[in-house]
């Protein structure tokens, strides 16, 4: 009887109060603000504070609402509306691009610290259940053959996207790693290699190695070059000064290795050729800068 009282009044000690607040006010201040016929807040803010144009989130929140019932807006049993879904889609938003406290949402979006946990975990799973087999994939043949035509429209034949690294500040990162952590700038970041195709599609990523590296040694363990080691590389062919080639390659900076997959530019320019030759290289090889810049913009 005596151990039935304390788990009794423990449970009660441990009940959650519940606050009012007032779910249809953030709704509709969100609404106003961005979403509205004559939003508070133009585009431009939108894409600074979202991380994506308008036209993109919106084309996330009618995806995941399809994918996941959880984002339904449905009455309760007295007709009252749940949280929507712009509320749920933004909360989960900003918890990614800004790297803050699921209560942090709370004053202007009006959802509780779990509910934003929740939204951002059923956020995630419906973007990649919906999204993943057309964008986090490896290019099919079909789009293999599509970007090597680009390519050899714009000088060449055979380039199969542009890789790079870069490295992604980590804020949070505990105090026993951040020395391994450490970065360039003497801050925690953790790096980040993509090959990105013209049209800005990073179809692959290597995330997570301590910003202690370099591009070569991510590159050393990067999974980048399984399909060619396992004899899954597709069959190129293309000619370029009279000789033919079956490998694909990639455009680099000077820091990778001299392999017949990377083509570097060169800075020990000497004839007009090899000086328009470098400018061609570094201008096609911003592809995947420009998709370093559109993620952190």
């Amino acid at each position: 009887h005596v151990l039935n009282t304390r788990k009794s009044k423990r449970k009660q000690g441990c009940k959650r109060k519940r606050y009012e607040r007032n779910r249809e006010d953030g709704f509709k201040q969100l609404f106003k603000d961005y979403f509205a016929e004559n939003p508070t807040y133009p585009d431009n803010v939108f894409r600074r504070r979202f991380r994506m144009r308008k036209e993109v989130f919106l084309r996330l929140v009618e995806g995941v609402e399809a994918q996941d019932q959880y984002f339904h807006r449905r009455p309760d049993a007295t007709g009252r509306l749940s949280i929507s879904a712009l509320q749920k889609c933004t909360a989960a938003m900003r918890m990614l691009a800004y790297g803050e406290a699921a209560d942090r949402v709370d004053e202007y979006l009006r959802l509780s610290e779990s509910t934003a946990r929740i939204s951002l975990q059923h956020f995630t799973e419906a973007v990649i259940a919906k999204f993943g087999e057309k964008y986090m994939r490896s290019p099919s043949v079909e789009d293999l053959k599509e970007i090597l035509r680009i390519n050899a429209q714009r000088g060449f034949p055979g380039m199969i996207g542009s890789i790079d690294c870069m490295h992604w500040s980590w804020k949070n990162c505990p105090t026993a790693w951040k020395r391994q952590y450490q970065g360039r700038n003497g801050e925690a970041s953790t790096i980040l290699e993509a090959v990105a195709s013209q049209d800005l599609w990073i179809w692959h990523s290597f995330f997570g190695l301590p910003g202690t590296f370099n591009d070569l040694t991510v590159l050393y363990r990067s999974p980048v070059f399984d399909d060619l080691l396992n004899g899954r590389a597709p069959n190129i062919n293309y000619i370029v000064n009279g000789h033919e080639y079956n490998t694909p390659y990639y455009l680099t900076d000077g820091l990778y290795p001299n392999r017949s997959t990377f083509v570097k530019s060169n800075h020990l320019l000497q004839t007009p050729k090899e000086m328009l030759f470098a400018k061609m290289q570094e201008s096609v090889r911003k592809d995947v800068e420009r998709a370093f810049f559109s993620i952190t913009s």
